[in-house]
């Protein structure tokens, strides 16, 4: 499966503008081979998380916001991931979904809030794995902080997450998140992990770029430019099958020491 990250500038003008911008990067993504599209965390609604901007982009799993992207998906031919504040009654979550050209939604809530901005305005989602079936790969949600816990992403590898795709809105100073951190975690559980994010920012806020794809053989592909860019890389089941055989984290755990079921 060929994957295309998004790394995108935050840009004002609403759910509209957003579309419009959404189904342009569909587009080149589905001509430059791609079966999968990542957008960054959040996607609808931006950064930075205003009131106002939140309100417009707020809805549920199933709503006229879900419909206009499965629309996109479905003429580009090609499953998108986007980010929104997903309401179910009076809660909000910071939620991800992948829609799919078909018209199959998974939507997965960020499980790890990160700091006192994020606990004001969401509450934790209680789904550990999230997982669907793309091309041939078993495919998992988490979004930006929930990759920094390692329970997270080895609860995928052991669930059997090949590719696990992770929208993010990283700031710097914390670019050893992307350069270092991601790809320890495709390494020690054996998985690719697709990490997009955002670039540029403003009001205090920096995004470092830096959107990576992580091989489980320890080699990646990184956005190193401060531009908006599509960053495409293939996921091989071949990859991740030796890496499993040379590196035999998986086999060798022994759950019983860590307080785990199984």
């Amino acid at each position: 499966m060929r994957v295309a990250c998004w790394q995108a500038f935050p840009e004002a003008g609403g759910l509209e503008r957003f579309l419009e911008r959404l189904r342009t990067a569909a587009r080149q993504a589905a001509d430059g081979g791609a079966e999968l599209l990542v957008t960054p965390e959040m996607s609808v609604g931006g950064y930075p998380l205003t009131t106002s901007a939140l309100a417009e982009a707020r809805g549920p799993v199933d709503g006229t916001q879900s419909a206009a992207i499965a629309a996109i998906a479905r003429e580009a031919g090609i499953s998108l991931v986007h980010g929104w504040p997903e309401s179910e009654g009076g809660t909000v979550y910071n939620s991800a979904m992948i829609t799919s050209p078909d018209g199959r939604l998974l939507a997965y809530r960020k499980a790890h809030l990160f700091g006192a901005g994020e606990r004001a305005r969401f509450v934790p989602g209680h789904d550990g794995v999230v997982q669907t079936v793309l091309g041939g790969l078993r495919v998992g949600l988490l979004i930006c902080y929930d990759v920094e816990f390692p329970e997270a992403v080895r609860a995928h590898a052991v669930a059997g997450t090949e590719l696990l795709l992770v929208p993010t809105a990283l700031a710097r100073p914390w670019e050893f998140v992307a350069r270092t951190l991601v790809p320890a975690r495709a390494f020690e559980s054996q998985l690719y992990i697709a990490y997009t994010n955002w670039i540029g920012g403003g009001q205090g806020r920096e995004f470092c770029g830096l959107t990576t794809v992580a091989a489980p053989d320890g080699t990646r592909l990184t956005v190193e430019g401060g531009g908006e860019e599509l960053l495409f890389a293939d996921i091989e089941p071949g990859v991740i099958a030796a890496a499993r055989a040379a590196t035999t984290y998986l086999g060798d755990r022994r759950p019983e020491l860590y307080g785990e079921d199984g």
